[in-house]
């Protein structure tokens, strides 16, 4: 591998004046919208969901595949966008990525048919995974190790603001004006934020080259897919032998994928970044955090639109304190972070994860909505807590000629676990009640009343107690770092400080 240095932008690799000193903290706030826009659109689709169901006609069993589609790109995707940026810089990646993320969005907006907002969705991941596999790398190029942690907890805090936003004008578009919108106001924010990237971000690393792991890319993406196909499809219809079939044919591509890492000179994971005191807990406690956790959205929100009836606007608002808490909680975890290291932070904020879990597990038809709130805030204090604690541990044990590919490491950990905890757990949820019907409650087609409310709710107990499990693993992970992770400034492996 050869590394050059980083030209300014414009000049050749290697010549030209040296880039003008960088604004951290405006340069931050770019970054920080790019997380804000990728959260928006996580969670302001789950309210368009039934108006996209009814406006283009999609099968009740593929409106889920306009959320897993886009998550399935960004796994997909992760390590690899993050090597493009190690190889012609992250700034150029990063904001690369927002510009097709602005025309996914466009594209999603002017959607036709079942086909199109799916395919469109996945371009919009496209652009997702730049940002987001690159923002982590940028961070660790505009800071000192001592300073990431505070930095990432910044970033988190643009997460829970996009996430909220996502919230309140998801409802707002869709009741008032028109579910295309939540595709439509994509546009000009993006167009804004590149406009302030091109003036504030520069490429300040080291060049490296690297070869793409397309055939690693190939694997993964046709094995997670096979796996996905069958859970959704199982959620849905009772197992035949297609479902069985498309099960079987994943698992068996996903242990091929294994075995063309081991081959490949530069894998789509860096298997030598394993070795890494640190990295090999951090990935899989993010991995785990993620399974347990991104289905807890969805699950709340069926539990209040169905046994409770609410509205999806009404659900959603419910769940906006949790976020808000959590967004002022981010930033005081990632400076914990860097005084006292990532292991207390982290850990403390996935047993909080837990115990907001198990709130959730005992609600019934008849529990007060103020326990929603109470679960939400929990929940929100826990995630923000261990998110920019993990992320600085993985920054901070990565080689500094690697940040682009372990940031990237770390989105398709946290993004397979999340990827198939949503599929798991509506798998889990719909045991007990017929499986159109749980999937209907979802997309807000629906509503349950009397004995089938009561019985879908003890399926959503099941869905939380699964997940308190996946986290409490995901948090003796992150116990197990060992007392190096708990210096804040320590010594490289391999020399670097």
């Amino acid at each position: 591998m050869t590394t050059t240095p980083a030209a300014p932008r414009g000049a050749p690799s290697g010549t030209g004046p040296a880039p003008a000193p960088v604004r951290t903290g405006l340069a931050l706030a770019v970054v920080m919208s790019g997380v804000l826009i990728t959260a928006v659109d996580t969670t302001i689709v789950v309210l368009a969901l039934p108006a996209i169901e009814r406006a283009l006609h999609v099968a009740l069993a593929s409106v889920v595949w306009v959320i897993i589609g886009y998550l399935l790109v960004i796994t997909v995707l992760a390590t690899q966008v993050g090597r493009l940026g190690d190889m012609f810089g992250r700034v150029r990646m990063y904001e690369a990525g927002f510009l097709l993320f602005i025309a996914g969005s466009a594209l999603c907006a002017l959607a036709w048919d079942e086909a199109s907002i799916i395919s469109f969705r996945v371009l919009q991941g496209v652009g997702g995974a730049f940002v987001t596999a690159n923002s982590g790398a940028v961070i660790a190029d505009l800071f000192p190790r001592e300073r990431r942690g505070k930095a990432y907890g910044f970033n988190a805090l643009g997460w829970s603001l996009g996430a909220v936003l996502g919230i309140v004008l998801g409802g707002a578009i869709v009741t008032y004006i028109d579910w295309r919108w939540i595709f439509w106001i994509n546009v000009p924010i993006g167009l804004a934020a590149v406009a302030l990237a091109v003036r504030v971000l520069h490429d300040t690393a080291a060049r490296q080259r690297h070869r793409i792991d397309v055939a690693g890319m190939a694997a993964l993406g046709l094995g997670l897919f096979g796996v996905l196909w069958a859970i959704t499809r199982l959620a849905t219809t009772s197992l035949d032998a297609s479902i069985l079939g498309y099960l079987v044919c994943g698992l068996v591509v996903i242990a091929g994928f294994v075995v063309v890492e081991s081959l490949q000179a530069e894998p789509m994971l860096k298997l030598s970044l394993f070795r890494v005191q640190t990295m090999t807990p951090s990935l899989l406690a993010a991995f785990f955090q993620g399974l347990a956790n991104f289905a807890v959205l969805f699950l709340v929100i069926m539990y209040l639109q169905g046994p409770r009836g609410l509205t999806p606007i009404h659900a959603s608002l419910l769940l906006v304190p949790g976020y808000v808490v959590g967004g002022t909680i981010g930033p005081l975890a990632g400076r914990l972070a860097d005084r006292f290291g990532p292991v207390l932070p982290a850990t403390a904020g996935l047993a909080v994860q837990v115990v907001a879990l198990f709130i959730y597990a005992h609600l019934t038809i008849g529990t007060g909505l103020w326990l929603v709130l109470v679960a939400s805030v929990v929940n929100g204090t826990g995630a923000s807590a261990f998110f920019p604690a993990n992320n600085a541990a993985v920054m901070k044990a990565s080689p500094a000629d690697a940040f682009g590919i372990s940031s990237g490491m770390l989105r398709t950990f946290s993004n397979v676990g999340m990827v198939f905890s949503f599929s798991v757990a509506i798998l889990i949820a719909s045991r007990s009640i017929p499986r159109h019907l749980a999937f209907a409650i979802f997309v807000g087609s629906t509503t349950l009343h009397g004995s089938l409310a009561r019985a879908f709710a003890s399926g959503l107990h099941s869905a939380f107690y699964a997940s308190m499990g996946l986290m409490a693993v995901a948090a003796v992970l992150s116990a197990t770092r060992g007392t190096a992770a708990l210096r804040p400034d320590r010594k490289h492996p391999g020399g670097h400080t």
